[in-house]
């Protein structure tokens, strides 16, 4: 049986999404609590990678179980009993077994959270102490829509084999003293949301032109780029799939049979 798993966490503890030697990570911990409650070794597949102190509000993965004691929702209560208070896992449900939590999603969106007020109370944004054009910051922002070449916000020396995305929606809105970048796309490289943000920052900032924004683009040159964006304030925010690769099967494992 394949289940997926639609939980959400606070990245601000974790060295990122997947496991990795000497860091603690958001799969390392799951699987490790997976195998404890259900006795036995569990591996889990993410729907992507997140860097070092980010966030996902809306994350799948799956795992593959050959039977479960367990009810689906009995098996989300135990789970989120023992996780730490940073992973909440808001949905557990058995589905086809042709569903994979990465290659079958279809896109994925993200949110960058910037605060114009500094706030002890409100650590997962970034703070710009100066004034931001966010007219300029959405026309520049709008010539990132289509598919192309992003090589110039993707992180340097990776093993993906091609820089070519297609970003479906871009947005800038204000919301009191926040700003909420959002932005999605079939796919995302490594460190590009940022890489994008922290680019854009300067447009808002008067440091570069939106033309020169977009001559960024075009060079597909990381070094014509500016500054990543500080990880706290990216959230991974929602991931979609087809419909029908991630319906329910009624199983009667399904249903809540009094199963401990």
């Amino acid at each position: 049986m394949r289940y997926l798993i639609r939980l959400k966490y606070n990245g601000e503890h974790f060295h990122g999404w997947q496991i990795q030697p000497n860091a603690i990570t958001v799969q390392e911990v799951l699987e490790q609590k997976l195998s404890m409650v259900l006795t036995k070794e569990v591996k889990v597949v993410g729907c992507g990678r997140t860097d070092t102190g980010v966030h996902a509000s809306d994350y799948y993965a799956h795992f593959d179980l050959l039977d479960c004691k367990y009810s689906s929702k009995k098996l989300l209560f135990k789970l989120n009993c023992v996780l730490p208070d940073a992973i909440v896992i808001s949905e557990l449900r058995i589905v086809h077994q042709n569903f994979h939590a990465r290659f079958t999603a279809t896109s994925r969106e993200y949110k960058y959270y910037i605060t114009k007020v500094k706030n002890p109370f409100n650590k997962n944004t970034w703070w710009i102490k100066y004034e931001l054009d966010t007219n300029k910051m959405q026309q520049a922002g709008k010539s990132l829509l289509g598919k192309k070449d992003f090589s110039s916000f993707a992180k340097l020396n990776t093993d993906v084999a091609n820089h070519i995305c297609e970003v479906t929606h871009f947005d800038i809105k204000e919301e009191g003293s926040n700003v909420i970048i959002t932005i999605s796309a079939n796919r995302f490289l490594r460190n590009m949301v940022r890489a994008i943000v922290g680019t854009l920052a300067s447009v808002g900032l008067g440091k570069i032109s939106v033309k020169e924004f977009i001559d960024v683009i075009d060079k597909k040159d990381r070094s014509a780029a500016g500054l990543s964006a500080p990880a706290q304030g990216l959230f991974l925010c929602a991931v979609k799939y087809p419909e029908a690769e991630i319906t329910v099967i009624n199983k009667v494992e399904e249903e809540e049979s009094g199963n401990e």
